[in-house]
């Protein structure tokens, strides 16, 4: 089923590496190894210098907030150069108020620090929480995801002009529509002249809400990795 593939895409956290932590030797010597086979591309959902940075500047091209960044990995510099950065509107008042409603609505009305957090990209995230609760407290809201899959559909619905994801362990996240994953790899293919069965993605985010979900559920060649330490045997088959 590998035959054609030109292209690894991939996730990173819960993929790659565990939660926002810095990538291992053994997985960047993998890496290293299928980039003599395969062109890498890195798909996330934060900011390219973020992603780049707990990389370690590994050198690979990087999506960036669902498609709204773009930077490519410039051997000459050993750095990232931002190719696409679009910032999109935010009506922050009216977002407020959807958020508040909902809190009422399900009476998530105990929380610290700010109710909404909003991202210089005009991406949103809804810190069920709040933005200053406790780590611990976070760990254990919603573990399984059972709590925010059960509301999923109404928040989608409420925020019909985001594509909303169930994010980390507490959160929603949103980007502008169009932006998610499937988007901005459907993007990246127009623009470097490939076919979606030259592509191959791995991601562990490929449930109701995830952020990896809407490739999981296209017609990209799609490699499901359910914990990061597995990477190894995961792409073994590509090697």
């Amino acid at each position: 089923m590998y035959r054609n593939i030109k292209v690894i895409a991939m996730d990173l956290d819960g993929t790659l590496t565990q939660h926002k932590t810095p990538l291992s030797h053994e997985h960047r010597a993998i890496l290293t190894e299928l980039s003599k086979k395969y062109k890498l591309l890195m798909v996330g959902a934060g900011q390219v210098m973020r992603i780049f940075n707990q990389l370690e500047a590994f050198p690979i091209d990087i999506i960036g907030n669902y498609g709204m960044q773009y930077g490519v990995y410039d051997p000459q510099t050993k750095s990232i150069v931002i190719a696409r950065d679009i910032v999109a509107d935010c009506a922050k008042i009216q977002i407020t108020e959807k958020i508040n409603y909902l809190r009422q609505k399900y009476g998530f009305t105990d929380f610290s620090g700010e109710t909404v957090e909003f991202h210089p990209s005009g991406c949103v995230t809804f810190p069920i929480l709040g933005t200053k609760a406790k780590q611990e407290d976070k760990l254990s809201f919603d573990p399984d995801r059972a709590k925010r899959r059960k509301i999923y559909d109404d928040v989608v619905n409420t925020f019909n002009d985001y594509c909303v994801f169930i994010g980390g362990s507490s959160s929603f996240d949103m980007a502008p529509m169009p932006y998610n994953k499937y988007f901005a790899l459907d993007l990246y293919c127009k623009e470097n002249g490939l076919s979606h069965d030259e592509v191959v993605y791995i991601g562990d985010d490929y449930g109701l809400g995830g952020n990896d979900e809407s490739v999981y559920r296209s017609d990209f060649n799609y490699i499901t990795i359910d914990n990061y330490l597995d990477f190894p045997r995961v792409v073994e088959p590509l090697l």
